[in-house]
C-alpha cells in the first residue's frame, strides 16, 4: 500500500511543485491563474505597479477563481470554504463576485474569531509565565479583543481604551494591557507600547529617547486585592518631575499636574497626522493578508529598514486616517486590489519577487487554521484541556482551534505546528516553518490514516455509489483543495488505479491522504 501511496504522492506533490516553478503545462497552470494582464483597479495597484517598474519586476497574473475563493476564506476568516460554498462561487458568472464575497466574509462572525486570535498574539493574551494574566484575566481580555473586532471598533479608540485603562484585570478588560508584560515596570511597559502601536523595537533607540518614552508610563501602578490573582491597575496621581515631555518623533508637549501622562501620550499617538501610528497598523493588516509587511518584519520599523514601497505604505496610512481608522475599510481596499489577487506563480522567477509583491507569498497555514481545516474535512471534533494554572479547564469539542483564548491550552498538534507562544508580542512568536516532525505526522499518523478511511464512508452512508467516480473525485478535490481536478490529474489517477489492480475504495482513500499531504493543501497560495 505504501508503495502505491508513494506513486500518488509523487504525481500530486510534484504537480504542485512544478506549477509553483512556473513551468507546468497550460492545462495545469490554468487551475491556479488566468491570462489577464495586471490592470490596476485602485490606487494600491497603481502605486505597486510603479514600484515594480522601477525594480524591473513584472507582476504575476491574476489568480484563478478557485485559488481566490480558498485564499480569501483563509485570509479573512481563517477557515476553509465548504464544498457547497466553493461550487457556488465557481459557478457564479457575475463579474463582481469577488467583491461580493469579500463583503460577505468581512461580515461573518468568523472574521472576529480569526483576527482576535491574531491580535491576541500581538497583545500577549496568555495565562502563564512569563505573562501570567491567569485564567480570569486572559479570558476577559480575549473577549474584549474579540468584541472590539466584531463591532469594528475604530483602531484609534481601541488604542486609547488600552493605553488609558484602569481597574481590575478581572473586570476591566483593557487593564490587562499593562499586566501582559514580563516585568511591570515603566520601561518594559513603554517597550511594549512602542512595539504594539508604532511597530518599533526600543532596544535600538538611544538611551535618552527610551527614557523620554518611559516617562509617560511612570505613573502606572498596581494594587492587589483579597481575590486570588486579581490586581488593580491605577494611575498614581503624583505629578511628573517635570511637566515638559518629549514624544518619540521629537516633538515636545506639556503634562499638567492634574493630567494622566498616558492620556497626553495617546492624544499624540492617535492623531491622524501621526505617520508612525497609522502606518504601523496599515502595515500589520497588509502583513496579515499578504504574508509580508511593506516594512518587514512588521514590528521592526527603523530608519535602516525602509518599506519596499514607501509611497504605497504612506497611501494606506493616509487612507486609514481619512476613514477614521475604520479597519474594515482598509481590509476591503487591499482585498479588492490586483496586488492581493495576484497568482503565487511569478512571471519570471526572481529572489526579490515576494519582497516587492510581484507575486502572492506562499506560506504554511497557521497551526490553529490547519487543525480546523483537518477537522472540517474529516468531520472531527477535538476537545482541549488546560491543566495549569488552576482551575483545570476542559474545553468542549465544538470549539474550533482559532477560538482558543490561550496558548496554555493543551494540544500536541498545535505545539508541533508552531502556534504563537505570546511571550514577546513579536510576530516571530508564531513559527510557520515546515519541520520533519510535521511531515512525518501528516504522512504516518494513525489519525490521518483513519480519518482518510472514514472520509469515504459518507458516500456509502448516503447510499451513493462510488462507481460515479468522476463526481466523487470532484468532491474530494473541492473539499480538500477548493477546486476541481484538472484533466491531467484525472488521467494520472486513472492510470494509477488501472496499474495497481487494487480496489477503488482503497485507491480513493490513498488519494484523500495524498492530497492532505500536498503543499497546495498545507499552504496559502
Amino acid at each position: 500500500m505504501f508503495e502505491l501511496r508513494g506513486k500518488i504522492v509523487v504525481f500530486v506533490i510534484c504537480l504542485f511543485g512544478t506549477i509553483a516553478d512556473g513551468a507546468a503545462p497550460v492545462s495545469i497552470r490554468s487551475a491556479f491563474e488566468n491570462s489577464e494582464a495586471f490592470v490596476p483597479v485602485n490606487r494600491i495597484d497603481e502605486l505597486l505597479l510603479d514600484g515594480l517598474k522601477e525594480k524591473s519586476l513584472e507582476p504575476a497574473a491574476l489568480c484563478s477563481d478557485a485559488v481566490f475563493v480558498r485564499r480569501v476564506y483563509l485570509d479573512v476568516i481563517g477557515t476553509l470554504p465548504t464544498l457547497e460554498e466553493t461550487e457556488k462561487f465557481l459557478n457564479d458568472a457575475a463579474s463582481d463576485k469577488r467583491a461580493v464575497l469579500i463583503d460577505e466574509l468581512l461580515d461573518r462572525n468568523e472574521f472576529a474569531d480569526y483576527w482576535a486570535m491574531k491580535w491576541a498574539d500581538v497583545l500577549r493574551v496568555k495565562t502563564e509565565f512569563p505573562i501570567n494574566l491567569w485564567p480570569n484575566g486572559a479570558m476577559v481580555y480575549y473577549r474584549w479583543i474579540h468584541a472590539s473586532i466584531r463591532e469594528n471598533k475604530p483602531f484609534d479608540r481601541f488604542a486609547r481604551e488600552l493605553l488609558t485603562a484602569d481597574g481590575s484585570n478581572f473586570r476591566d478588560a483593557p487593564s490587562n494591557f499593562y499586566r501582559a508584560v514580563p516585568q511591570k515596570d515603566a520601561e518594559t511597559i513603554a517597550e511594549n507600547v512602542a512595539l504594539t502601536f508604532l511597530g518599533m523595537r526600543t532596544g535600538s533607540w538611544p538611551e535618552q529617547k527610551r527614557k523620554e518614552l518611559t516617562v509617560f508610563f511612570s505613573r502606572v501602578g498596581f494594587k492587589g486585592t483579597a481575590e486570588w490573582k486579581e490586581e488593580i491597575v491605577v494611575w498614581n496621581r503624583q505629578p511628573l518631575d517635570s511637566p515638559h515631555v518629549v514624544f518619540p518623533d521629537g516633538t515636545q508637549g506639556i503634562v499638567r499636574s492634574d493630567q494622566d501622562p498616558r492620556a497626553v501620550f495617546v492624544d499624540w499617538l492617535v492623531s491622524p497626522s501621526n505617520v508612525g501610528f497609522r502606518n504601523n497598523i496599515a502595515n500589520r493588516i497588509w502583513y496579515g493578508l499578504l504574508g509580508r509587511g511593506l516594512v518587514h518584519e512588521p514590528d521592526d520599523f527603523r530608519p535602516d529598514n525602509p518599506p519596499g514601497h514607501p509611497e504605497l505604505l504612506d497611501y494606506l496610512g493616509k487612507e486609514l486616517a481619512a476613514k477614521q481608522f475604520d479597519l474594515k475599510t482598509l481590509y476591503r481596499l487591499i482585498l479588492n486590489s490586483r496586488a492581493y489577487q495576484q497568482s503565487s506563480i511569478p512571471k519570471k522567477p526572481r529572489e526579490d519577487a515576494e519582497e516587492y509583491f510581484a507575486v502572492y507569498t506562499v506560506r504554511r497555514l497557521e497551526a490553529e487554521v490547519l487543525q480546523d481545516a483537518l477537522n472540517r474535512i474529516f468531520d472531527q471534533r477535538i476537545g482541549y484541556t488546560s491543566e495549569v494554572p488552576e482551575p483545570y479547564t476542559q474545553i468542549p469539542p465544538r470549539y474550533r482551534a482559532i477560538l482558543l483564548p490561550d496558548p496554555g491550552v493543551s494540544s500536541s498538534f498545535l505545539e508541533m505546528f508552531g502556534r504563537a507562544t505570546r511571550d514577546t508580542g513579536f510576530e516571530s512568536d508564531r513559527n510557520n516553518d515546515v519541520t520533519e516532525s510535521q511531515q512525518l505526522f501528516l504522512l504516518n499518523s494513525t489519525e490521518i490514516n483513519e480519518w482518510s478511511r472514514r472520509f469515504l464512508q459518507k458516500y456509502r452512508n448516503a447510499g451513493r455509489s462510488l462507481q460515479d467516480r468522476r463526481r466523487v473525485l470532484d468532491e474530494i478535490w473541492l473539499t480538500i483543495l477548493s477546486r476541481y481536478p484538472t484533466a491531467i490529474e484525472l488521467q494520472r489517477f486513472s492510470t494509477a488505479v488501472r496499474e495497481s489492480g487494487r480496489p477503488q475504495n482503497e485507491m480513493l482513500q490513498d488519494l484523500v491522504w495524498t492530497l492532505v499531504n500536498t503543499k497546495e493543501f498545507l499552504c496559502r497560495h
